[in-house]
């Protein structure tokens, strides 16, 4: 199976920067792994509520959370719906390099369209920096399976563990969180009901 050609992860960084302008603090929307394991320095972050987008289970992964041979499946932010995450906060002075750190996390590949979302907080509405998928996206999986998904869940594993471990923990961190939607509830009752965790 061949790879999908990579876009330019390094201009799409420049880009999200000048965007951002570096002239005050920069705010990230996670919906994901990055409530569980952000792995950047925030000075804050608060449960924040964003519209027209949702998180779906319906992105490949071919390096994160499988292989080129044996893709994963990682959440996405895909259009349509509304989607309960974590907005952090990262002061001015650090965030050209936790955002460095954040990129070559989030996109190795360039996978994701960086979009700035507005997002409703306790405290009022932040822009903030979020990772979404198109759904023309080759990464873009569409409705899948359940017997398919529970084979990708049983097989797929690459550089940061296996998809089944990443699906438990983020449904596991939304549920702590208050924030856990349908769709990943119905897929953490599945993987328990196969015996799979």
């Amino acid at each position: 199976m061949n790879l999908l050609p990579a876009r330019d992860s390094a201009a799409l960084l420049d880009q999200v920067c000048q965007q951002w302008g570096g002239q005050a603090d920069l705010w990230v929307f996670g919906y994901a792994s990055l409530i569980w394991r952000p792995e950047f320095e925030s000075a804050e972050h608060r449960p924040a509520l964003v519209h027209g987008w949702h998180r779906a289970l319906r992105m490949r992964s071919r390096i994160n959370r499988g292989t080129p041979e044996r893709p994963g499946l990682v959440y996405a932010l895909v259009s349509g719906g509304r989607c309960r995450g974590m907005v952090y906060r990262i002061p001015q002075q650090r965030a050209p390099a936790e955002l460095d750190r954040l990129w070559h996390r989030e996109m190795p590949t360039g996978v994701y369209d960086p979009r700035w979302l507005r997002c409703q907080t306790s405290a009022g509405e932040v822009m903030a920096l979020a990772f979404t998928l198109s759904r023309r996206s080759p990464s873009y999986t569409g409705r899948i399976a359940d017997d398919d998904l529970l084979q990708i869940l049983r097989q797929a594993e690459g550089r940061y563990g296996s998809t089944l471990d990443y699906l438990v923990h983020t449904a596991e961190s939304l549920n702590q969180h208050h924030m856990c939607d349908h769709e990943s509830r119905r897929l953490l009752a599945l993987v328990r009901r196969a015996g799979l965790a």
